[in-house]
C-alpha cells in the first residue's frame, strides 16, 4: 500500500501530463453531437455500475465519518475502483477533524405528575462537535423554547439549564419542493442553537431532529460550537421534543443527560481524484463528484453513497462507449464534508491558481431521488447553450434547467466563488429529509432506476460541459 501511495500522489496537473503520454492515438470524440449524447443517456440506463458501487460502500464499509476506518476503507474502495477503470488515480493528503460519538442517553426524571419511580426515556444522538458531560452525566432543569427571539427575550434563565430548541421541521414546504429550504430553516437552530445557548452560560443544549418522518429517529449533524465552549448538545426525536414541551407547559422539567464523545486530534485522510484526460484541452477541467464521508450513524446510502457511486459511473459509461472528451474529466470524492469541508478547502487550495482552468463543476449532494434536471451557475447569456442537451434527457425527465446567479453546493463553493461555474442535479428531496443524519439512511431507500436517470444526468452533463466550443462562463459570482 505505501508503494502505491508514492506512485500516486503526485501533483494533479503531473497526473494529467504523464496520463498523456500513455495514451494512444484515438479516433475523433463524437463531441456533442445528439446521438453521442443519446448514446450515454442509454447506456447508463442500461447499466446497474451505480448501484453496485453503493452497495459495495453501504454494505460492506457502513457509515464513514471523517477519522474512522470507515472513512480509510473508503479511500481504497473507491480509489481501487476508479483504477480498475483505467482512471489515474491521485490521493490528495487531507487532514480531517475526528470526533467520536461515546454514550448518550437521555431521561426525564422530574416534571409535575410524574408517579413515584417512574422516569421517561428520551431518544437523542449528539451532535457532531459536541462536548461531554460528567461521565456519570448531569442533571438539569430544562429549558423549552420556540424560536432564537425566545432565546433573547428569556436570556436571563438560560444560565444552569438545557435549553431545547423545539423548532418543528416544514414538511408542508418539503412536500412541495422546497425541502432544502425547509432543512435551512430548521438547520439553523442545530448550527447556531448550541453555540448561542453556551454563550448564556447553559450546561448543555438539544435541538429537535431536523427532518421529516417522526419515526422516533433522532437526526444527527453539525452543531458549530466553538472549541472553548463545546457544551454536551443532541440531537432529540421530534416524538421527545413535543414530550417535553407538553411537560414543560404543566411544570419544572429537569433532565439526566450523558453524553461522552471526544473530539481527538486531527486525522490523516484523502480527496480521492481521479481522471480521464481530455484529448484537446487536457490542462482544462471539468469535475464532476460527491463525497465520501458520511455520519457514523448509518451507511450513508443517499448522503452521499449513491451520489459518490454515480459520479464514478460517468468514468464506466464513457468506457464502455470508448468515448474521449476534449477536456479532461476529474472524479473527486470529497472527504469531510458533513464536518468541516477540509477537502473542498484542501483542493480550492492546492488548485487556486489553476482555477480558471476548471470549465465547470458537478456535486450531487441532496439524494438520489428522481432527477428532474440541473441547477447552474452560468452566465444568463449561457443558458441557451444548453438546449441540446437538455434535448437529450428530455426522455427520461431530467431536461429542466435553472440557472442561479450562486449555488453554493457545499464542497464546490469555494471553486465557485473563484469564478467556476457549478451544477447540481434537480432531485425530488420531498422524502430525502425523512432519513437524512439518521440510522435510516440505508440501501434499501435507494431506487435503482431512479439512480440510473441519476448517472444519465451526471454523465451527460459532465459529457457535455468537457466538450463544448463556447465559454458558459462563471454568473455573477464575486471573486475573492
Amino acid at each position: 500500500m505505501k508503494r502505491s501511495f508514492r506512485l500516486h500522489r503526485l501533483p494533479v496537473m503531473g497526473v494529467i501530463a504523464a496520463a498523456l503520454l500513455s495514451v494512444p492515438a484515438l479516433a475523433a470524440s463524437p463531441g456533442n453531437d445528439p446521438a453521442a449524447l443519446a448514446k450515454i443517456r442509454d447506456m447508463a440506463m442500461s447499466s446497474d455500475y451505480a448501484w453496485q458501487r453503493t452497495e459495495d460502500m453501504t454494505d460492506l464499509i457502513g457509515p464513514r465519518l471523517s477519522g474512522s476506518p470507515g472513512a480509510a476503507a473508503a479511500v481504497t474502495q473507491v480509489a481501487e475502483a476508479m483504477r480498475k477503470l483505467g482512471a489515474k488515480v491521485t490521493l490528495q493528503p487531507v487532514k480531517v477533524p475526528h470526533w467520536v460519538r461515546g454514550i448518550e442517553t437521555g431521561e426525564l426524571v422530574e416534571y409535575t405528575g410524574r408517579p413515584q419511580g417512574v422516569t421517561q426515556r428520551v431518544v437523542l444522538a449528539a451532535l457532531g462537535g459536541s462536548g461531554a458531560t460528567p461521565a456519570a452525566g448531569l442533571v438539569a432543569p430544562v429549558l423549552v423554547l420556540k424560536s432564537f427571539d425566545e432565546l433573547k427575550s428569556r436570556a436571563a434563565e438560560v444560565k444552569g439549564k438545557i435549553v431545547l430548541f423545539d423548532v418543528a421541521f416544514d414538511q408542508h414546504m418539503a412536500d412541495r419542493g422546497l425541502a432544502g429550504h425547509a432543512y435551512g430553516q430548521g438547520s439553523a437552530y442545530r448550527r447556531n442553537g448550541p453555540r448561542m445557548a453556551a454563550e448564556l452560560g447553559a450546561v448543555g443544549a438539544l435541538v429537535r431532529s431536523v427532518g421529516g418522518a417522526a419515526y422516533r429517529l433522532p437526526h444527527t449533524g453539525s452543531s458549530g460550537l466553538l472549541e472553548n465552549a463545546r457544551i454536551p448538545a443532541a440531537a432529540v426525536t421530534a416524538e421527545d421534543a413535543m414530550l417535553m414541551a407538553r411537560l414543560a407547559k404543566r411544570g419544572p422539567l429537569s433532565m439526566k443527560l450523558v453524553l461522552t464523545p471526544q473530539n481527538l486530534p486531527d486525522a490523516d485522510s484523502f480527496n480521492v481524484i481521479a481522471d480521464l484526460p481530455g484529448t484537446e484541452k487536457p490542462d482544462e477541467i471539468v469535475i464532476v463528484s460527491g463525497h465520501l464521508d458520511s455520519w457514523d450513524l448509518s451507511p450513508g446510502a443517499h448522503d452521499d453513497a449513491a451520489a459518490v457511486a454515480s459520479a464514478m459511473a460517468v468514468f464506466d459509461v464513457l468506457k464502455k462507449l470508448d468515448y474521449r472528451p476534449r477536456r479532461t474529466i476529474r472524479f473527486v470524492a470529497w472527504m469531510n464534508e458533513e464536518n468541516g469541508q477540509r477537502g473542498a478547502s484542501t483542493y480550492l487550495a492546492a488548485e487556486q491558481a489553476n482555477a480558471g482552468k476548471h470549465f465547470g463543476a458537478i456535486e450531487s449532494d441532496n439524494g438520489v431521488g428522481r432527477p428532474f434536471g440541473l441547477r447552474a451557475s452560468v452566465m444568463p447569456q449561457s443558458v441557451k447553450l444548453f438546449a441540446p442537451l437538455q434535448a437529450a434527457l428530455q426522455p427520461i425527465g431530467a431536461n429542466v434547467f435553472q440557472r442561479q446567479d450562486v449555488l453554493a453546493t457545499g464542497d464546490l463553493a469555494g471553486l465557485e466563488r473563484a469564478g467556476v461555474p457549478s451544477f447540481a442535479p434537480v432531485v425530488d428531496t420531498s422524502s430525502y429529509f425523512d432519513y437524512h443524519h439518521t440510522p435510516a439512511d440505508t440501501l434499501d431507500k435507494v431506487d435503482p432506476d431512479i439512480l440510473r436517470r441519476h448517472v444519465a444526468l451526471m454523465t451527460a452533463t459532465a459529457w457535455y460541459l468537457a466538450n463544448m466550443e463556447q465559454d458558459i462562463g462563471g454568473s455573477s459570482v464575486p471573486k475573492p
